[in-house]
């Protein structure tokens, strides 16, 4: 699953601060390969360079 600008995620990496916490997407980057990394901007901060595979799309009720 992609993501777009303005989508609230949740993020799942063990080595980032931000794992388990909502966020989001605040610019989408393509790589060389033609793969998508991410920004996503948290209330604390932001992670940049975010595969695809460490976001999940955020319930609303995660947004609270």
């Amino acid at each position: 699953m992609s993501f777009e600008k303005d989508d609230t995620v949740v993020l799942h990496d063990k080595h980032s601060e931000f794992d388990g916490e909502v966020g989001t997407v605040t610019q989408v980057m393509e790589t060389m390969f033609g793969d998508a990394t991410y920004t996503v901007s948290f209330d604390d901060g932001q992670e940049t360079g975010v595969p695809e595979d460490q976001l999940e799309a955020a319930d609303d009720e995660d947004e609270e």
